[in-house]
């Protein structure tokens, strides 16, 4: 994380001077994966991973939210952990698109190109349904404020430009980059109609702390990264018969010209006081 940190520091200055362009070039191919691999570390302080108590966690995921512009790490804590409770119900998971979304976007490969690009903001107008989750609380104030300090002091001595870099960076890591594959990987229908979620065995695991060892998270998010694949090769009956990626370009790439595959390729539960009025009756 403390790298991750210093590297993005620096490469913000160090292409301070250059043309807007060479910018999102830098950003694209070499910013982006160290920005994804910040936002695994905010995963991992969300689940209190990183250190024993809670408030070093969520210190821990406000510094690795720095290089990101935009302050999430908190929000994020907030609403994934609702996503490991609820699961596909529409009203609580922050995960699951946006019914909206899915009419828009449908299957057409110009649409989940748009999709993709412009994910970080369909992410956060997603958040505006799920009520019960506290939008506003003193971490997430804490992390506004710490982020404002961080990136004011970017632009007072490195300038705009140095900005544009660590924003777009964040912006290509979760979006129209291989690594937005990740969000396609973890629970769309892209394999088997059945199997909701997905684990990634690639390559980028080695970058991105085991991000994709998605199954095994799922089924004890107690578990940090460094011992995920430790757990898969412990209880190898359960996750060797599971179908999984091995390719985030491929997936990518098969999941904007498939047409067989759109926004609705997930598995959604009723709402949650519909169950609980079906339990009541049986």
């Amino acid at each position: 994380m403390v790298g991750c940190v210093a590297t993005q520091v620096l490469l913000a200055y160090l292409v301070s001077d250059l043309a807007w362009y060479w910018i999102l070039l830098v950003a694209y191919f070499g910013g982006a994966f160290f920005s994804h691999t910040l936002f695994v570390t905010i995963h991992e302080a969300a689940h209190n991973l990183i250190f024993k108590k809670t408030w070093q966690n969520t210190a821990a995921g406000i510094f690795a939210n720095f290089p990101t512009v935009v302050p999430t790490a908190i929000s994020f804590k907030n609403f994934h952990l609702q996503h490991h409770v609820h699961q596909g119900v529409h009203e609580l998971d922050a995960d699951l698109p946006d019914w909206y979304e899915a009419k828009l976007i449908r299957n057409y490969s110009i649409g989940k190109a748009i999709w993709l690009f412009f994910f970080p903001l369909f992410q956060v107008i997603r958040t505006l349904r799920c009520r019960e989750v506290a939008a506003v609380d003193r971490y997430v104030v804490a992390n506004i404020a710490a982020q404002l300090a961080f990136d004011v002091a970017i632009v007072y001595f490195f300038g705009w430009p140095a900005l544009l870099y660590l924003f777009m960076s964040f912006w290509f890591s979760v979006g129209f980059h291989p690594l937005g594959a990740r969000w396609i990987q973890e629970h769309y229908l892209t394999l088997d109609p059945e199997q909701e979620t997905y684990s990634y065995y690639g390559r980028l695991n080695g970058i991105n702390l085991n991000v994709g060892f998605h199954n095994e998270h799922h089924d004890l998010p107690s578990v940090p990264w460094t011992k995920l694949p430790e757990l898969k090769a412990l209880a190898p009956e359960f996750y060797e018969p599971l179908l999984h990626h091995t390719s985030y370009t491929k997936l990518f790439l098969r999941f904007v010209f498939d047409q067989e595959i759109s926004l609705y390729s997930r598995i959604t539960r009723p709402r949650r006081d519909q169950r609980e009025t079906a339990s009541a009756s049986h």
